[in-house]
C-alpha cells in the first residue's frame, strides 16, 4: 500500500528549498511570538524572510499549515531526552527543560500563541498534539529504562508519567501567571517519580 502524502509543509527537504524553510520558519516564528496566530499572515512572513510570496503559498498554503510545520520542526530539532540513570533524575532533566523552553522570551511567547490558536483552530490544536505526542515519546524511554531497572512496577503507563511532569508547569504558565522557577521544575519532577514508584499510573493504581 503506498504511503499517504504528508500534509502540507511537513516534508523536510534539502538545500536551496531547505534554506528557503529555515527562513520561513524562522520568520514565522517571529511574527508569532511578538503578535499571536491571529495576525500571522503569509504575505508578511514572505516579505520578513525575503522569500517571494508565491513561494510561501505554494509550500504552506494556510497560516495554520505554516504554523504546523513550525511546530514539526521544533519537535524534530528538541533536545533528546536524558539518561541519567535515575527516574527522578531523567525526570527533572525534562521539567527542567520545559520550565527553560516556558520562560524563554520568544519560545514562551510562541507556545502561549500555539496553545491560544489551538482553541480556535483545528489545524493548529492538530499540530500542537502531534508536538507533544513526539516529545513525550521521546521522554517515555526515561520511564520504560525505570520499569525495567524495577524502580517502578510494571505496567507503568510511560506516557502518561511524562505528561504528569509538565501538567503543572503548564498550569503554573497558564492560570498562575507567575513566573516558572526550576524549584517547580524539581517540584514536578518529584511529584511524578514519587506518584510513579507508588503504582499511580499502572493500569490498576492502588486504591
Amino acid at each position: 500500500m503506498p504511503a499517504a502524502p504528508a500534509p502540507s509543509g511537513t516534508v523536510r527537504p534539502g538545500g536551496r528549498t531547505a534554506r528557503v524553510r529555515e527562513a520561513v520558519l524562522r520568520a514565522a516564528g517571529d511574527a508569532l511570538a511578538e503578535n499571536g496566530f491571529a495576525a500571522l499572515d503569509l504575505a508578511e512572513i514572505a516579505c520578513r524572510a525575503d522569500v517571494g510570496k508565491t513561494t510561501v503559498y505554494r509550500r504552506w498554503g494556510t497560516p495554520a499549515a505554516l504554523a504546523a510545520d513550525l511546530l514539526t520542526d521544533m519537535a524534530e530539532t528538541s533536545l533528546p531526552r536524558a539518561d541519567t540513570g535515575t527516574l527522578e533524575g531523567d525526570l527533572t532533566a525534562n521539567a527542567r527543560l520545559v520550565v527553560k523552553t516556558l520562560t524563554d522570551p520568544r519560545q514562551g511567547r510562541l507556545f502561549k500563541a500555539f496553545i491560544a490558536a489551538s482553541l480556535c483552530d483545528e489545524q493548529a490544536a492538530e499540530a500542537l498534539h502531534r508536538f507533544y505526542d513526539t516529545r513525550i515519546t521521546e521522554w517515555a524511554g526515561c520511564v520504560t529504562d525505570a520499569v525495567e531497572r524495577g524502580d517502578v512496577p510494571a505496567g507503568t503507563d510511560p506516557h502518561t508519567v511524562i505528561a504528569a511532569v509538565s501538567a503543572p508547569l503548564y498550569y503554573a504558565l497558564l492560570n498562575t501567571g507567575r513566573p516558572l522557577t526550576p524549584a517547580d521544575a524539581d517540584r514536578a519532577a518529584h511529584a511524578a517519580a514519587a506518584a510513579a514508584r507508588a503504582g499511580a499510573y499502572t493500569s490498576s493504581p492502588p486504591g
